[in-house]
């Protein structure tokens, strides 16, 4: 559902659209490095779990605890976002008949109800409740060849233009699995937004 602001919204972020955050992740390393038919990387013994209720974001710098946060290589791309929607889509054009697994696509946060592949380039805010949290998304998070191993064969080209968004975090705050809104810079329903 989309509402633009009213005379005392956010003029910068102007389209408002109720939200649900699905899940997120934060993991200590890259576990998808290699051959991907040699498998991921396990976790180190005693690492938290990658699955998280919350996670903190910090400005400019990720997700504390992620493999990115702090590192000047990632700034503009700490932190990823993509709609679960795309992971169903995935399960509908392959046939399958078992869900599959969001969390392996990688991505930090997974939302349902917007295209959030539309928001490459735009500013955008989360808020979970505890007030929130601005990103600027820049490039596209192309689906890599992993996702037909991590997945199901043919989840990688199924994927494509559909892998999310690389984020740089502009403000710091708290983000939790639940209910959320999400306001954007552009109005995505007139930006061609098709929610699969």
């Amino acid at each position: 559902m989309s509402e633009t602001a009213g005379a005392g919204g956010d003029a910068v972020l102007p389209y408002r659209y109720e939200v649900q955050v699905v899940h997120l992740l934060a993991s200590p390393l890259h576990r998808y490095e290699g051959r991907p038919g040699d498998g991921p990387r396990a976790l180190p013994s005693g690492a938290p779990e990658e699955a998280r209720r919350s996670v903190e974001v910090r400005a400019h710098l990720g997700i504390r605890g992620d493999r990115h946060f702090g590192h000047a290589a990632h700034r503009s791309a700490s932190v990823t976002v993509m709609a679960v929607e795309s992971v169903e889509h995935v399960e509908r054009a392959l046939g399958l008949a078992t869900p599959l697994d969001p969390y392996a696509t990688r991505r930090n946060i997974l939302l349902r109800g917007v295209d959030i592949d539309l928001l490459k380039k735009a500013r955008f805010s989360l808020d979970t409740g505890q007030g929130a949290v601005e990103f600027q998304g820049h490039r596209p998070a192309n689906p890599c060849a992993w996702m037909d191993v991590m997945l199901a064969p043919g989840a990688h080209q199924a994927l494509r233009g559909r892998g999310g968004v690389r984020c740089e975090p502009l403000s710091s705050g708290t983000l939790a699995v639940g209910a959320a809104v999400l306001r954007s810079s552009i109005a995505l329903e007139s930006n061609g937004a098709v929610l699969f």
